[in-house]
């Protein structure tokens, strides 16, 4: 896994390129070799990662491992997936967008009947199992729900999240209505019942990434009509990235301030350039940032950075002790089943 101990490949190969014009064969030749030696890069790398990184993932990565320079990343994302349409790389190499997954796939049964039959005897012999009469949250002081700004974190902290039962979505810039909605709902059923509400963010160090926390509320706000809840008392905590965390970690800078449509904030021309959350960047920062994808170079940081977060609001223990008290209720399905089973064989 490349976290910080993991030391670079000595040779910095970069991005393998193509000359200008026609290739001779022999030009052509190595650039075969070094297209190998590039996906053979991916592949290895691949082979000792536990989480998905999508294909922007990758270029912090081979930045980390081989030299790959910043201004070839936008390259570099391009021949990845030129790779996996040729079948240099696998088509998974690169994390899935959920959003974009059909719904209705068909689901074929291939086991024969026997086999089939055992099957279901086993699931209702362990449906115990799935029996969850109340919420982890019940318990706790807090309700916490975790937004992330790339796929990539997403994926990094989805089992930490899973630890403490934690909802985690990819915002993605942000949200859609529909899915602050939602969110609200959450919260305003929680909210009702007593509980401390807590959104959590990780996204980007840049002059928006900083400024989130208002911008969040603010968004939120424009719904709270329609949702019929106000989000005055939800508590929202950016807990990253941050300065601290970036130099501490040796995560990457961006040398420029451009925006996802283009414009660059240092620019005096742009709209937003002498707003004051852009200014105080300027002044604090420079014309500079990082992306939140550089993480996935120090998965170990990373996820304890995501653990820290949530242990503000949620005790070590909160889900030890819930599944002690679920165990409780599953025995009793438990023994319910069986003696429903005894019952019927009976007959």
């Amino acid at each position: 896994m490349p976290d910080s101990k993991t030391p670079r490949r000595a040779k910095q190969a970069g991005l393998p390129k193509r000359g200008k014009g026609r290739m001779s064969v022999e030009a052509q030749a190595a650039y075969a070799e070094s297209l190998d030696e590039f996906c053979g890069d991916i592949l290895e790398i691949k082979s000792r990662l536990d989480f998905d990184v999508s294909s922007r993932g990758w270029c912090y990565i081979l930045e980390d491992r081989i030299g790959l320079a910043k201004g070839d990343f936008d390259a570099a994302q391009v021949l990845i997936n030129d790779c996996r349409k040729s079948g240099l790389l696998p088509i998974g190499i690169c994390a899935q967008d959920g959003a974009r997954s059909p719904d209705n796939l068909e689901d074929i049964d291939e086991d024969d009947p026997e086999e089939e039959a055992q099957s279901w005897i086993r699931t209702i012999r362990n449906a115990h199992a799935h029996y969850t009469p109340f919420s982890f949250w019940r318990d706790q002081e807090f309700y916490v729900e975790m937004w992330v700004e790339k796929i990539d974190l997403k994926s990094l902290f989805t089992d930490v999240c899973e630890t403490f039962n934690v909802p985690i979505t990819n915002v993605k810039g942000w949200s859609d209505i529909n899915s602050r909605a939602e969110a609200m709902l959450r919260f305003k059923e929680w909210e009702e019942q007593g509980k401390r509400c807590v959104l959590l963010y990780c996204g980007d160090h840049d002059p928006g990434g900083l400024a989130i926390s208002s911008q969040i509320m603010s968004n939120l706000k424009d719904l709270s009509k329609a949702v019929g809840w106000d989000p005055s008392n939800l508590i929202i905590d950016r807990f990253g990235l941050n300065y601290d965390f970036i130099e501490a970690n040796g995560l990457s800078w961006i040398d420029n301030l451009e925006t996802s449509s283009g414009g660059r904030l240092d620019d005096p021309r742009h709209k937003d350039h002498l707003k004051p959350y852009v200014q105080d960047y300027l002044r604090k920062f420079g014309v500079r940032k990082v992306e939140a994808n550089a993480l996935v170079v120090r998965p170990v940081e990373g996820r304890r950075l995501c653990r820290d977060a949530i242990r503000r609001y949620v005790p070590e223990n909160a889900l030890l002790n819930y599944r002690a008290a679920l165990d409780v209720e599953r025995r009793k399905v438990k023994e319910e089943i069986a003696s429903l089973l005894r019952a019927e064989a009976a007959e």
